[in-house]
């Protein structure tokens, strides 16, 4: 039987600035001592407003949304880095906050930067690792050769850390975090940085891990690694979830299916009226000199664009038609990108 995840109205709401935002290389930086005088009440930033989910046994779930929805702060909670301000977080049947050291035994996590020590061998990592949860010595050998093996990065098992790749790092975080046969998988952007052959090989591998029973959640800002390796996914944005279900539902959602984005040299209520009542536009949207039409097709629409253009004494400066997609969906909830 797997194990689940579930969150009910978790909020977080920082009462400092986050690290990155402090200044310094490591969000440190130098700050000049300030007086009473000048002193400023400290910024509450508020990084989950009421996040509720239910990730189902042996399911691979996505948390898609760009930089700064909530998307590590939702999994800090779950795999108890960051502490709540209100709410509650599950693994399995543990209380993640209340019951810590049981619901740490049964998750792996790859962060999304890799943080490994660079005095020692990869081999050497993965031991340790292992050690640390309690595995047998002859057990944690044969899984260290079978992860390194796995991730092809064998040839360099015994060579310091210290001078592996970016990607050769994400694959040794990632054999790390897999060396305890942990029974729930959190990937924090896992694919960040990497190369397309890197991505694919990390990708066959999580499918494979889940196919063993195990639940996985991926937080991510990548459509395409999204679509092609979620069962279900909940878009956030601004610490909200503001829309879940399966790629295709959510796709589907979205008012006609397909995007044309179009530039006008000019925008008068008459163009967008005659613009709403073409055959298969749904939604009309307005922007300065900026339309968004949500329709039910897309290239055969743009000769009578044209015309209604040319009807109200507009010059077509640009045009860009998608496809039902997820960058779609969000653009429609939020009116900006996904990587905005």
């Amino acid at each position: 039987m797997g194990v689940g995840i579930r969150t009910r109205d978790l909020r977080k709401i920082f009462n400092t600035p986050p690290p990155l935002a402090a200044g310094g290389a490591f969000g440190g930086g130098f700050r000049a001592k300030r007086t009473k005088k000048d002193a400023k009440p400290n910024p509450k930033i508020t990084a989950l407003d009421g996040v509720s989910l239910e990730v189902q046994p042996g399911e691979i779930f996505g948390l898609l949304g760009p930089n700064g929805a909530g998307k590590s702060t939702t999994v800090g909670i779950l795999t108890t880095r960051v502490k709540p301000t209100s709410g509650e977080a599950f693994i399995g049947e543990f209380d993640v906050w209340k019951q810590q050291v049981e619901a740490k035994r049964l998750i792996g996590v790859v962060q999304q930067r890799p943080n490994l020590d660079f005095a020692l061998t990869a081999r050497e990592i993965l031991l340790f690792h292992a050690a640390y949860y309690g595995i047998p010595s002859a057990e944690r050998h044969r899984r260290a050769n079978q992860l390194l093996d796995q991730f092809q990065l064998t040839p360099r098992a015994e060579d310091m850390t210290r001078g592996f790749s970016g990607g050769m790092m994400q694959r040794l975080s990632l054999a790390r975090a897999l060396m305890h046969d942990p029974q729930v998988l959190f990937l924090d952007e896992p694919s960040t940085g990497l190369d397309p052959q890197t991505r694919l090989l990390m990708w066959g591998i999580v499918r494979e891990y889940n196919q063993s029973g195990k639940t996985i959640l991926i937080t991510t800002h990548n459509m395409d690694e999204a679509d092609s390796l979620c069962d279900r996914l909940a878009i956030v944005d601004h610490g909200k979830v503001i829309a879940l279900g399966t790629p295709a539902e959510l796709k589907a959602s979205i008012p006609g299916g397909y995007l044309l984005q179009l530039k006008f040299s000019a925008t008068p209520e008459p163009l967008i009226e005659r613009l709403k009542s073409l055959n298969g536009v749904t939604e009309v949207r307005s922007n300065g000199n900026g339309v968004d039409i949500y329709a039910g097709r897309g290239g055969s629409l743009i000769g009578e664009i044209a015309a209604a253009a040319a009807e109200n004494s507009a010059d077509i400066h640009d045009v860009h038609i998608s496809e039902p997609s997820l960058e779609n969906l969000f653009l429609h909830h939020t009116g900006r990108s996904l990587r905005q």
